[in-house]
Parts: C-alpha cells; structure tokens; sequence
C-alpha cells in the first residue's frame, strides 16, 4: 500500500536500445544514441548545439568553465534551488549572489535583479522551477544592457516553453537534467544546451578532457592532444539508450504529467478554496511540462504535520531544497547576511506530492484524502467546531 515520492519507469524501447548499444560495440560514450539524443534536441527544441553529459552538475560545470571567470567575480542566481546551480561556480572562484523568488512560480523575482548587478558581476542563472519559466524576456533584456551572460539552469524544464521557446534555448547556454526524478530519465543524465555559437568549440574541448579529440575525429587535424583545462563529462552510451526511448515517447509522457496534474487539481481545489493550502500556479504565458505537484501549507508546523500524517498512511511526501543562503557553505560565502523573506517563507510552507509516471488514480485519492482529513482535523482542533470534510471522488 506504500505510494512512493518518486518510482522510475520504463515507457518505450528503452531496455531494446541498451541491448541495441552493446550490440554496436560501443558502450563508452558519443556512439550512435548520445548523437540521437543530442540530434533530437536540436532540431525539437531550436538549439544550436547540444552536449549529452553525465549529469545537469555536470552541465552547469561546463558552463561555468565557459564563463572564464576571475576571481572574485559575481553570478545572480535564486537561493531556491539545488546545490550544483551555485556550486559549479563557486568551483570556478565566482561569488553567489542570491536574488530572492516569486510568490506565484517560486521563480527568482526578475524585478529585484537589477539592484544585485555591481561591477563584478559576469552572469545570471535562472532556475525554471517545476517546470515554469522564468521571466525571461525581461532577464535578457538585463542582460544585454549590462553585457552579462545568461545560463538557464532547466534541469526540471526539459520539454517546457516560455512564450512558445523551449527552456535551456533562451540563454547563452542552458542545462538539463535526465536524473530518475524528471520527466525524462536516464539513471544520471544531463545536457548542456549551447545558443551563442561562439562556445561551440572550447565546450567540445572542455568536456573532453580538455583535448581537441572530437576535431581528430572530424579529420580537423590529424592527431589530438591536451590544449585547455577540462574533464570527462561525456556520459555513458548506455544511459543515452535507455534516454533515447524516453525521448521517442517525448509528447505521449508529457501528456501523461499533465494528466496527473490536473487530476491533483481537481481533488485538492476544495481546499485551496477553503484556504487551507495553495495549489501551484503556471502563467498564461509559459507551457510548463509539468516536473512536480506540490502544495504550500499556511505554515510552517501545519506542513511537519501533514508531512509525518502522510508517513504514517505509508504516502511519502517531502519538503524541497533547504534555501543556499541558510546552508553552512552560503553563510560563509555571505549569502546569510542577504533578506530573501519569501525564499524562507515559501521553502518552509512547501511540500512535494508523489508524483511519477505509473501513479493509479486510485493512489492520488489516497493523497488527497488523507491530506483533506489531516487539514481538516487540524482546524477543528484550532476552532473547535468540529469542521466539515469534503472529499471529491476521482472521476
């Protein structure tokens, strides 16, 4: 009766491509399904140039080695994110510098980026939360006027659209994620997507160990041979099998996520119009893919609660990332000085529903009414009037 977070699924020809790679001769790595995959985002989503990587850290590494940044310079970027979208940085000897997030997307606010550019500052890292864009007219607009780089970390929005353009196409560079808890999965996969052509050819480098093999392959020159830093981000051709026949199936799991979307809607609606919690919000403007469902609870305490409720009816839901400014590393690298109220409002209130590809309708009634009961027992506790529990059937 356990209903888990997060379940790995298999949707197509995947475990036939893995056995199709071995078949090949080639297991290692850039063999016939990583440039299917790579092929395919380019033509699907408009990218000049995509490189399949072992994962999105990896990805944001590689940008990060891209910028050539200085020490001391600066990137913009939300706090309300996962490690490796500051951490590929600091690596390179940037300084995070944390921009609080949207009430509405959990987006970083676009309106507060400008008062964080100093004359240090070298990029702005977006993060499409959940699977909604960010703002992103607005941020290169930013951008350009301050001559600064854009790198979208898109490691939920694979698949996802702002004003009609795919994330991780907008932005000099971008970066995906095909870890088993995304749309589109691999085990560990990720991208990184290249829109400014001018990086094409020290990222070949870059994620090859800093030689100029791939141009010895192309017949460019007639041996390779170390010429800039690098290291090995060239995944695994076995997990870009399994991804390919992930992605011939690419708008049939996309519609499968919005199913479970609006299903989680629909059950949960009663509350959120009860004020009991609020349900996600996705602007007119942006076609999300769906990543995640999560609710934000009034509090801080009523979220613990109906976290350790939802355990005990064997139904895992969780909190999302603790915020980096409040982490041991961003503290010491000054980010605790900064206000971000809604970053530490927000990250307290939220929490992350199960949610995967095989969930039964029946395991999202289980969800919603044990989390219509919890809520429900919690305010007539708080008023004592004994409250009132609606429960909407699944149709």
């Amino acid at each position: 009766m356990n209903i888990p977070f997060n379940k790995p699924f298999i949707a197509g020809k995947e475990l036939y491509y893995i056995a199709q790679a071995v078949t090949y001769g080639n297991i290692a790595g850039d063999g016939h399904f990583t440039e299917k995959c790579a092929g395919l985002f380019e033509e699907r989503f408009g990218i000049a140039k995509v490189l399949m990587t072992p994962s999105c850290t990896a990805a944001l590494e590689m940008a990060a080695l891209l910028c050539d940044f200085q020490p001391g310079d600066e990137v913009i970027l939300p706090s309300y994110t996962f490690v490796s979208t500051a951490s590929a940085f600091v690596r390179e000897g940037a300084k995070p510098v944390f921009v609080d997030i949207r009430p509405d997307t959990l987006n970083m606010d676009e309106s507060l980026i400008e008062a964080a550019i100093t004359e240090r500052t070298r990029a702005i890292v977006p993060v499409h939360y959940a699977g909604v864009g960010c703002e992103m007219d607005r941020i290169m607009e930013i951008a350009e006027r301050h001559d600064l780089l854009v790198i979208e970390d898109a490691a939920q929005g694979v698949n996802a659209c702002y004003k009609g353009k795919a994330l991780g196409s907008i932005g000099h560079l971008g970066c995906f994620s095909f870890h088993e808890t995304k749309n589109y999965i691999c085990g560990e996969g990720g991208a990184l997507c290249i829109n400014d052509e001018q990086f094409i050819g020290r990222a070949e480098i870059i994620r090859d160990k800093g030689t100029n093999r791939q141009r010895f392959f192309r017949g460019e020159v007639d041996k390779y041979t170390w010429i800039d830093v690098g290291s090995s981000y060239v995944p695994s051709e076995l997990c870009a099998a399994f991804l390919y026949g992930q992605l011939e199936l690419l708008d049939a799991i996309a519609e499968r996520r919005r199913e479970i979307f609006d299903r989680y809607v629909r059950l949960l609606k009663p509350l959120a119009e009860e004020g009991l919690l609020e349900l996600p919000q996705i602007p007119d403007d942006c076609q999300s893919n769906y990543h995640m469902f999560y609710i934000v609870l009034p509090s801080h305490d009523v979220r613990d609660r109906l976290m350790a409720h939802l355990r005990s009816e064997e139904i895992t839901a969780v909190f999302h990332y603790v915020p980096l400014h409040s982490s041991p590393m961003g503290r010491q690298l000054g980010g605790g000085r900064q206000s971000l109220p809604q970053t530490d409002a927000l990250s307290a209130r939220l929490l992350r529903l199960p949610f995967y590809h095989g969930i039964e309708r029946h395991e999202m009634q289980r969800v919603s009414d044990a989390i219509t009961e919890k809520l429900h027992e919690d305010r007539s506790a708080a008023t004592g009037d004994g409250g009132k529990r609606t429960v909407i059937a699944d149709a």
